[in-house]
């Protein structure tokens, strides 16, 4: 799919929301970036270590029973220990070798080809009156692939709108919204969910140093939350987005403007589609297969089990990404002549993994920041004097969990990278909620609620720029305004949404996901 030229004009720089938008806007401007804001943490964790290793505190860490003391991580000895475990507290980062292992297998897929046609195809079969949810449901499923979404799925759902009479930005809106959506509703797990996890088991083990945490202990509740969040985007769009775009934002198009991006695919490609599906389809279920003898050996040894912490198949989910796409990829690739040896399949796993070095310079320094911030008992400081606090406003456990939604919500309109905020917030949240009986996977699943619907409303996220260029080439005075004000809508829709089903899943005891629990310790 070539790219279509935004007009030489730039209205998102021409025009500066004012208001409450305004101020979002010039004071995420003024925060430094993600890596810049983990070094500034891990040097305010030395700090303030050694401000509070002089005063003494009368809380007990029930992990063990003794007495929280501050430790000085200034001090020579702690500052040695830091230099010589930074490169195991790097190598044995919870989420690295899981991002990056799954990536190298998705990087197959995406390079051959397979995912943009893929989507395309299951759009092309959507009758008129079924456009919008089917962009919805394509939106989700783009997260197999890193971006796929923003770079395949809204161009294509513009040109669809625009092509069937809809309003092309309404169909921009609705497939940002099922992007952002799938964070926390989707049919199939993602890269984000073993991210997630990584962060949240170190977490909880502040607290109870053997708690495991589930990498799909939240899947039930991505599963069960589509039935909701499906009809309540497509409510959005077809009642309010699309009407009042008609209203207000006449088309400005031009023959130049608009490329047609649904070119059939050749009689080759098709081929491959074909049988590069119909085999993934044939692995899948050969694998379901294999699940169900008692004596499979993808179950626990012990217990017989397929979701416990030890059980094969729960250690191989990454390992079944990466299987999986790699497979489907280079079926897809090698057919359709994408790929014409092994020089190609290994430079489609490498330019993959190029993408993953901003998270990976990240992450070295957010392990850093999680080991002194672990190690000075900072960490079990204010998960202690947090539960207490809590304790003694007696609220009932909703209304805390809807206080964090709406924390998290408010945080997210300036720091939009769900691990970055995840880092920060897990070593709080997680043991603090622990100390009153909440679930690190409850936690966990609160967290994402506020983390889907906020980042289709922040101009600080990183794909605002190449969205708005995507508006422009149908309504050439789009700008940040613009696309703020048509999500609003889908993130309050989301907001809602989410923040109901998790509260229905919660009352009715339905499982957040494999291995998970609502309260602490387990019942």
């Amino acid at each position: 799919m070539t790219a279509i030229p935004s007009s030489p004009a730039s209205p998102s720089q021409e025009v500066e929301p004012k208001g409450f938008l305004g101020l979002v806007v010039r004071v995420g401007n003024k925060i430094p970036d993600i890596t810049t804001l983990f070094v500034s943490a891990l040097v305010i964790v030395l700090l303030v270590s050694a401000l509070l290793s002089f005063v003494n505190f009368d809380y007990i860490n029930p992990a063990t029973d003794e007495k929280i003391q501050i430790v000085n991580m200034l001090a020579p000895d702690r500052l040695v220990d830091l230099m010589a475990t930074a490169v195991t507290n790097f190598a044995t980062f919870p989420a690295l070798g899981m991002v990056i292992v799954a990536t190298i297998g998705i990087g197959i897929a995406d390079s051959s080809g397979y995912i943009n046609p893929a989507l395309r195809k299951l759009l092309s079969f959507t009758p008129k009156s079924l456009l919008t949810p089917m962009i919805i449901v394509a939106s989700m499923l783009s997260h197999l692939g890193p971006d796929t979404g923003y770079v395949v799925i809204i161009p294509v759902a513009a040109y669809m709108f625009y092509a069937v009479g809809k309003h092309p930005l309404a169909g921009i809106a609705a497939s940002f919204a099922g992007i952002a959506g799938a964070f926390a509703a989707n049919y199939t797990p993602s890269a984000i969910d073993p991210v997630i996890q990584g962060f949240t088991e170190p977490a909880a083990r502040i607290i109870d140093p053997s708690y495991s945490v589930n990498i799909l202990a939240n899947y039930f509740y991505s599963l069960g939350a589509t039935f909701t969040v499906i009809p309540a985007l497509w409510l959005v769009t077809e009642k309010w987005v699309e009407p009042w775009l008609q209203k207000n934002f006449p088309l400005d198009v031009t023959s130049d403007d608009i490329e047609k991006i649904d070119t059939p695919l050749t009689s080759r490609e098709n081929r491959a589609l074909f049988i590069s599906t119909g085999v993934f389809v044939l692995a899948v279920i050969g694998l379901v297969i294999s699940l169900l003898p008692a004596d499979s050996a993808w179950r626990a040894p012990e217990t017989g089990s397929l979701t416990a912490p030890d059980a094969p198949i729960m250690k191989s989910i990454v390992m079944m990404i990466f299987v999986l796409t790699g497979l489907v990829g280079l079926l897809y690739g090698f057919l359709s002549g994408r790929f014409t040896g092994p020089k190609g399949v290994s430079k489609a796993m490498e330019t993959m993994t190029e993408t993953l070095v901003p998270l990976i310079v990240f992450y070295f320094f957010a392990a850093q920041f999680m080991w002194a911030f672990n190690q000075s008992q900072i960490g079990s400081l204010l998960a202690v004097s947090g539960a207490e606090f809590l304790q003694n406003l007696n609220l009932p456990p909703q209304l805390t969990v809807l206080g964090i939604i709406l924390f998290v919500a408010c945080l997210n309109l300036i720091i939009t990278s769900a691990s970055a905020k995840w880092a920060i917030l897990a070593p709080i949240f997680v043991p603090m909620l622990m100390g009153v009986g909440i679930a690190p996977e409850l936690t966990q699943a609160t967290f994402r609620v506020s983390d889907s619907a906020i980042n289709v409303i922040t101009p600080m996220f990183a794909f605002y720029p190449l969205i708005i260029t995507y508006c422009q080439r149908y309504v050439k005075k789009s700008g940040i305004g613009t696309l703020s004000s048509m999500m609003l809508p889908y993130s309050i829709g989301l907001m809602v949404t989410l923040t109901i089903t998790l509260f229905i899943f919660w009352g009715f005891n339905i499982p957040l996901g494999l291995d998970s629990s609502y309260v602490y310790p387990r019942p």
